[in-house]
């Protein structure tokens, strides 16, 4: 039975393997993000916290960009899908953060909530044919391999870090606080 604290985000498992306990402790940073972003109309997606173009829809749509990029692309070897596949990352680097401006707050949701999906379902497909210790299907430049313990650690610190943004932007846009 899965435990839900008050913002109603699942708490990661005490006693539990290890793919379980790293799985339940993503799950966990991705509901701090849902938390945080929730209930927000365009213009709270849209707060700044001083000189910092960083939003809590850039979060959103930066997340299902980094969601897709190490679980599909990565781990899986996939190609690009919609809306990535038609960006030129060499002449904007930082599309996904800007572009979210003209986004509905619906529209953000919906694509993070798509890629949380295809994330799951992908990690659960590595998980059955391969474990935690299945290569990815990509290399980086010098012939090294991260494994998919070390992807699911590194899209932890991933929300981690970028949770603590959304705690500042999310107070910037409303008063909310909380962690």
């Amino acid at each position: 039975m899965i435990s839900l604290d008050d913002q109603g985000r699942p708490e990661p498992p005490l006693a539990a393997d290890e793919a379980a306990t790293l799985t339940g402790f993503l799950d966990y940073q991705r509901a701090t993000l849902a938390w945080k972003c929730s209930g927000l109309d365009a213009a709270g997606l849209r707060a700044t916290v001083g000189p910092s173009s960083m939003t809590l829809g850039g979060l959103l749509k930066h997340l299902s960009y980094v969601e897709d990029l190490w679980f599909s692309r990565w781990l899986h070897g996939r190609a690009p899908e919609p809306p990535w596949d038609a960006v030129d990352w060499k002449t904007d680097p930082d599309w996904d953060w800007h572009s979210a401006a003209g986004d509905t707050p619906e529209q953000l949701h919906a694509l993070w909530q798509g890629a949380v999906a295809r994330s799951r379902s992908l990690v659960a497909e590595a998980l059955a044919g391969g474990g935690l210790e299945q290569p990815a299907r990509r290399s980086w430049p010098d012939g090294k391999t991260p494994s998919l313990r070390w992807i699911l650690v590194h899209m932890i610190e991933e929300y981690a870090r970028h949770n603590g943004h959304a705690d500042l932007l999310r107070e910037e846009a409303d008063g909310l606080t909380g962690e």
